[in-house]
């Protein structure tokens, strides 16, 4: 029983979940006729794929994971499982994962792998050498939209309009998301070698950073009101809802950078757990339930 626990610890469960969501999200704003059999494999391949990518992340990671207060009671860093398990391990959930998403089409299993190959082999090895390490991972990140996209329409393999627009928001949220988490964790990050920080330390390059990705965020979420994208719209209302949560994203952000302090990053990085689910959710009942 502790091994399965310690095996389902590899795959990030939570991140995985959430990563997922935004899958099933753009398969569900990109159809108009959703398929039970797509969204299971959708979900279940989309899960093991991540899960994969969070497996390989850790096996990488395993030594400085030990140094962190945060990570150290993960299973690699405790030795309660070995190097040799979990490379077995996220073998198996990777391919598996990336066959489940193949049985949607085959373009799904090339944005699976893609985003496997970007996170473990690009985005975890950049994180001890430079911050751009964030905007490397807020592509794997992003991918998850592109995924669902391509589970209604094989035929676009993925690039539309409207599915660009899901993966600019999901790309720029990561942004601020990412600077608050590393603001928060920056003394756990040095202490493990990690130059997750934008600019070097906490200050107020980061927060300009953080001030302008939520204001391209803010331009990228009510786009398709102002510009008429196929398969995706926003109602007068939705527009209005969607304001308000931008406007309190960019606040936050110009509330780091006027104070600079770990109270305020956190607040921050709780608001971007909150915001984008909400943003994702909105768009999908401005679609089957606003008309105005």
């Amino acid at each position: 029983m502790q091994k399965i626990i310690c095996f389902a610890q590899l795959l990030k469960f939570r991140l995985s979940v959430t990563v997922v969501f935004s899958a099933v999200c753009g398969y569900i704003l990109a159809s108009n006729e959703l398929s039970e059999g797509i969204l299971i494999k959708l979900i279940f391949g989309g899960f093991l794929v991540v899960g994969s990518a969070n497996t390989f992340n850790q096996i990488i990671e395993r030594k400085y994971d030990g140094m962190m207060k945060r990570t150290k009671d993960r299973p690699l860093p405790k030795n309660n499982l070995g190097v040799y398990q979990s490379v077995v391990f996220g073998l198996i959930t990777g391919l598996l994962g990336i066959y489940l998403l193949s049985l949607i089409n085959p373009y799904c299993s090339y944005y699976g792998l893609a985003s496997i190959i970007l996170y473990v082999f690009c985005y975890t090895p950049m994180k001890r050498f430079s911050p751009i390490s964030i905007f490397i991972g807020a592509i794997p990140g992003a991918i998850p939209y592109l995924l669902g996209w391509v589970a209604a329409y094989p035929e676009e393999q993925g690039f539309q309009m409207a599915s660009g627009i899901l993966f600019a928001i999901q790309f720029f949220w990561q942004f601020p998301h990412f600077i608050a988490i590393a603001w928060v964790q920056h003394e756990d990050y040095k202490r493990a070698g990690f130059k997750m920080m934008i600019g070097g330390e906490k200050g107020s390059f980061a927060a300009v950073v953080s001030i302008v990705t939520s204001v391209l965020l803010m331009i990228v979420s009510v786009s398709p009101f102002f510009w008429k994208v196929p398969n995706l719209s926003i109602s007068i209302v939705g527009l209005v809802i969607c304001l308000m949560f931008n406007f309190v994203f960019i606040f936050k952000s110009i509330n780091l950078l006027i104070k600079q302090n770990d109270s305020s990053a956190k607040k921050l990085m709780i608001y971007s757990f909150i915001y984008l689910p909400m943003i994702q959710l909105l768009l999908i009942v401005d679609k089957y339930y606003i008309t105005i």
